[in-house]
């Protein structure tokens, strides 16, 4: 089982490396002037992860609705791991690591199945509202519309206790479904909001840290980044959102830092968070490794 585990690790770490170097490849190639700012590239990249810790306490919240416990170091191993899975093609692989990793953990079966789902709903819900009091114009008033609704429409569902009690009879569940209560989609919520806004910020503080124009600024900057996440979530083609991202991106930043800047925080806003989640992917593949041989478990094969 665990030299299983440990193939599939190898193969999507082999998808993040190869995007990665991808996109590296396209920096790289970019024939314009580009003036690195040491510090301020240091602290976006320390922002992304403090956005990470948000982002764990907030799915940690929605877990603890239903009763159930997580400790924060298992829960962010569970979170770094499952991210990787966006760099698989398809885009179920993220939420299936998710669902896997958190049953694996002690997580009932149920309540990680429905705890994935209404993060990425809860993600989708509170991106439309920033994008709607930051850049209202940035996008489609019809894909934010859709967007909005399929969070609305998954989080109202997870909160009804007649649509639980249906969806776990429909799942065969032993033990009754139980919905999620109010307080708790509040408070992660809550802190979803506040991850996209250090999103935002680590944007905003990345284009600083490339030298580029001092144009953009922070809620452009937080509204952009949160559209093309969103466009790029629901772009089922394309793994990570890969392509869709970076086209938003360069679309709507264009008017504040011109093309070439557009294409410079573009492709540097996808190399740093792919770097990142590949880190803390690993390092977290590493330390769930050397946990089990120090807790004496044996390798099944």
């Amino acid at each position: 089982m665990l030299a299983a585990q440990g193939l599939v690790a190898v193969l999507v770490l082999a998808f993040v490396a190869r995007a990665i170097a991808a996109n590296w490849a396209k920096f790289r190639a970019l024939d314009i002037a580009i003036s690195p700012r040491p510090a301020w590239l240091a602290l976006s990249t320390l922002t992304v992860v403090a956005v990470s810790v948000l982002q764990i306490q907030s799915w940690r919240q929605l877990l603890a609705g239903w009763g159930q416990t997580l400790g924060f170091a298992t829960a962010a191993r569970i979170w770094f791991l499952a991210n990787l899975g966006r760099y698989v093609p398809g885009k179920v692989w993220s939420v299936a690591g998710m669902v896997v990793l958190a049953r694996d953990a002690g997580v009932q079966p149920w309540a990680a199945t429905a705890s994935a789902f209404a993060v990425q709903a809860l993600g989708l819900g509170t991106a439309v509202a920033l994008v709607a009091a930051a850049t209202p114009t940035a996008a489609s008033p019809v894909r934010l519309g859709i967007a909005a609704l399929a969070a609305a429409g998954t989080i109202t569902l997870l909160a009804s206790e007649r649509a639980v009690a249906w969806l776990g009879r429909m799942a065969g569940a032993a033990a009754p479904w139980r919905p999620l209560p109010i307080g708790a989609i509040l408070a992660s919520a809550l802190l979803t909001f506040l991850g996209w806004v250090g999103y935002g910020l680590a944007f905003w503080l990345l284009a600083r840290g490339l030298g580029l124009p001092e144009a953009l600024s922070l809620p452009v900057a937080a509204g952009v980044f949160a559209v093309g996440y969103i466009l790029g979530l629901l772009a089922l083609f394309a793994p990570g959102g890969i392509g869709v991202r970076e086209g938003v991106f360069i679309a709507l930043l264009t008017p504040a830092l011109g093309a070439g800047g557009a294409l410079v925080l573009s492709l540097g806003s996808r190399l740093q968070l792919t770097a990142i989640e590949a880190a803390l992917g690993a390092g977290a593949l590493l330390i769930g490794h050397r946990a089990k041989e120090d807790s004496g478990e044996p390798t099944r094969r």
